[in-house]
């Protein structure tokens, strides 16, 4: 059957939900009810060949208590004069909610515009736009309210993330929803409290004025004559990023590995040290100025990201040469001066 029957009418209300549009209302106060229904009615065939199935759908849109049917009178010249449906209305949003089973859903989304009008209305566009998000946040939305009533009293705060002491919300919270309160901070905070040029997650802390945790480096000094930590031949060290750049070691060759275990087992080396790579995260080792002074070498591995970080490693050094990315670690990779060879 391709006629429009209560099941395609109630799909047609759920697309509405789905898309956000029956909860969007709510925000604008627009009125779409009593809302017109697409209907799909029989042909004069239809009638003529199919007379009691018609009869039968023409039933069932009577008996759907969730609509109002309109009817018109049609002469068949077969079958003679019929009232057939014309028309098919959803006459009211309660109407809409009770066939969706969705009036809890819409209760709780117009709490959240309540809620927001009192305290932050500049953010109900925000709501508009993302109405079926906010209702996912539902639980959630009091305590990210509060964290923007709490940042727009505190802007640019100076301290770090977890020092937020609100009731009720949690020490994690704010890093747990820092894409949601990214667009909700930029919607309610004045121009000054945003550093716009910081983006991403893990620029959240430096866009609205909180400490970054200290990034660390960890490293190993190579060449025992190197004395960094008395009585020690060979330190396994780990530095903020500030204080490694203020070290300034006398070292002619800087190896960098993103494995652990190549790092702890890297044989000595004259005049040398082996940093622990962190990934794609070479801004704090860019501050590092007297590694330019160094022949610096890569060890990464051979895949897309191995060469995608080392591409990033060079917008800081351009002088960084991969080796052993090609090849297993041989036992006689180290000459005797100490110079891996290079791939």
């Amino acid at each position: 059957m391709t006629w429009t029957g209560p099941k395609e009418l109630k799909a047609q209300l759920v697309r509405l939900w789905e898309r956000g549009e029956l909860l969007r209302d709510t925000v604008t106060g627009q009125t779409r009810f009593p809302l017109r229904m697409s209907l799909r009615s029989p042909t004069s065939a239809d009638i003529t060949n199919r007379f009691d199935e018609v009869r039968q759908w023409a039933a069932e849109l009577d008996a759907t208590n969730a609509v109002r049917v309109e009817w018109q009178e049609r002469k068949h010249r077969v079958q003679g004069a019929q009232k057939l449906p014309t028309c098919v209305w959803v006459e009211t949003i309660e109407d809409a909610l009770t066939w969706l089973g969705k009036r809890k859903d819409w209760e709780r989304f117009s709490a959240l515009i309540s809620a927001t009008r009192q305290t932050h209305p500049v953010l109900l566009p925000w709501l508009e736009k993302h109405p079926l998000q906010a209702l996912a946040l539902s639980e959630e939305w009091s305590r990210l309210l509060a964290v923007v009533t709490w940042l727009a009293e505190h802007p640019r705060p100076g301290i770090y993330l977890r020092q937020v002491d609100l009731p009720g919300i949690h020490s994690k919270f704010i890093e747990t929803h820092r894409g949601v309160l990214t667009e909700l901070l930029d919607l309610a905070l004045p121009v000054a409290a945003v550093e716009t040029s910081k983006s991403g997650l893990r620029q959240f802390p430096a866009r609205y004025g909180f400490f970054e945790k200290p990034i660390r480096i960890r490293f190993r000094v190579l060449d025992p004559s190197i004395h960094v930590v008395p009585g020690s031949a060979s330190p396994d060290i780990t530095l903020d990023a500030d204080s490694f750049s203020r070290l300034a070691l006398d070292v002619q060759r800087v190896f960098i590995t993103e494995n652990e275990t190549n790092f702890l087992a890297f044989p000595q080396v004259a005049n040398a040290i082996v940093i622990f790579g962190a990934g794609y995260g070479w801004d704090a080792l860019a501050r590092s100025h007297w590694l330019k002074s160094s022949a610096m070498y890569y060890w990464g591995d051979i895949d897309t990201h191995g060469f995608g970080i080392l591409d990033q490693l060079r917008g800081h050094f351009d002088h960084v040469v991969s080796f052993l990315i090609l090849n297993p670690w041989p036992s006689n990779c180290f000459a005797g001066d100490g110079m891996a060879r290079v791939v």
